[in-house]
């Protein structure tokens, strides 16, 4: 690395190529450059700020699309059921998290149909229907979104929540929808985290409602900075340094086992690792300028619950154990050619749909958003009652995240009261939270 030219360095501003590195890839962290896939020869081209480049009209397209279908559905969608909650936590949740699933299709549509994102999937895949949780590395800011893929054709979307930060649930139009479906959001802090995660999923266990639950023990996705801080970590503690991926932390897993398996919630534990063999898009930017993943790869290994560690201490160390599997996965995948996480690339368990019912999904989902986001518009420059509903919807979903904190929250509340009115809950609320007796 020495004798390279300095404007070849990791550096703010635009990518550059530099062959001579082509036969020496495999010493260069995974983090710092991303294959071109070029034929002829192996260029490699560090990720860098996006500073100074140029928008994509396809980036465009993908994200203001997302962001409409999300934005006018919580409006024109979601809205009307939200009354329903008051009356039938349950039934709400049914309902809604059809809804929400209709918009899960739609960036795996994008990505797809429309940018020829290729998906491939190997390991013990899922059992339709069944209740999980769902631990995976976080290479990139986006994994969440790309596991849809996945998920589409393994299981069914309108079971997943995500465990995410709170400051996601005040953008308009996601976080709204992420609200009513019901997300699970922490602030990392813990006291304030496990009371808040424990009311969730006592919720769902409550209702019977089965759940596949997204977890990211890493905690934040892999750059530089966060291998540095994971590095600290390991010298600390004693452990491995990891290049592919970051320590996890395992306390918020733990206890969302723990707390699943006393609810009778549980079957598995899926552990996915996730790779991009050709190009990485680390942050919503790279989408913004265009630059899509070309494939995804996603390895599932699939552990029956009742097979899991009991105790905290030997569930922390079998998820330790998992992530030094996960290292040694991605260091063989990105050191193999083709890159690959099974040389036969398939599933040991077939997908839940065909290839032909997730085409017609695909494309059902983008003829029907395109529609759906027309007729929004049209219907807001045409009819004025329209306009005033958009305005009050709006005005509801601003008002209660000021003056409740997510919408969530209120479904939590209206659960609690009808428990409490039946009498067949084992909660009351006390000081704004659930105590059970």
């Amino acid at each position: 690395m020495s004798n390279v030219p300095a404007q070849f360095l990791l550096r703010p501003g635009i990518g550059y190529k530099y062959p001579g590195w082509k036969h020496h890839n495999q010493h260069i962290p995974p983090m710092q450059m991303q294959n071109t896939g070029q034929s002829g020869h192996l260029f490699w081209v560090f990720k860098e700020s996006t500073t100074g480049m140029a928008v994509s009209v396809r980036g465009l397209y993908f994200v203001v699309t997302l962001f409409l279908g999300s934005f006018f559905g919580s409006i024109f969608m979601l809205g009307p059921v939200l009354p329903l909650m008051l009356l039938s936590p349950a039934w709400y949740r049914w309902i809604t998290d059809r809804i929400v699933a209709t918009w899960l299709t739609l960036p795996v549509a994008l990505l797809e149909l429309v940018f020829g994102v290729k998906v491939v999937i190997t390991g013990d895949g899922f059992v339709p229907g069944e209740r999980s949780v769902i631990i995976m590395n976080h290479r990139t800011r986006l994994d969440w979104m790309f596991l849809w893929c996945c998920l589409l054709r393994y299981s069914y979307l309108r079971l997943e929540k995500i465990c995410l930060k709170a400051a996601l649930k005040a953008v308009p139009g996601f976080g709204w929808a992420m609200q009513v479906a019901c997300f699970i959001f922490i602030k990392r802090r813990w006291e304030e985290d496990r009371s808040h995660m424990e009311n969730m999923l006592d919720y769902f266990c409550d209702i019977k409602e089965p759940l596949q639950l997204l977890l990211f023990p890493e905690g934040t996705d892999l750059t530089e900075y966060t291998r540095a801080r994971s590095d600290e970590f390991a010298e600390k503690n004693g452990l491995p340094k990891f290049e592919y991926v970051l320590h996890p932390r395992t306390t918020g897993f733990t206890f969302i086992v723990d707390t699943l398996r006393k609810g009778d919630n549980l079957d598995a534990v899926h552990d996915i690792t996730v790779a991009y063999p050709k190009n990485i898009p680390q942050t919503e930017r790279h989408l913004i300028l265009g630059q899509f993943p070309r494939e995804i790869h996603f390895h599932v290994r699939r552990y029956e619950a009742s097979d899991l560690p009991t105790s905290p201490s030997e569930l922390q160390a079998w998820t330790q154990e998992r992530w030094a599997e996960k290292e040694v996965r991605l260091r063989d995948f990105y050191a193999s050619e083709p890159r690959g996480f099974d040389r036969e690339g398939v599933c040991r368990v077939p997908p839940c749909k065909t290839e032909l019912r997730v085409a017609l999904i695909k494309a059902a989902s983008l003829f029907y958003w395109s529609f759906f986001i027309a007729l929004s518009f049209a219907g807001l420059w045409l009819w004025a009652p329209l306009r005033l509903y958009f305005l009050g919807m709006m005005g509801i979903y601003f008002g209660q995240q000021k003056l409740i904190g997510g919408l969530e929250l209120l479904e939590l509340a209206c659960h609690r009261y009808w428990m409490s009115v039946t009498g067949d809950g084992k909660k009351k609320v006390v000081d704004g939270k659930g105590k059970k007796e």
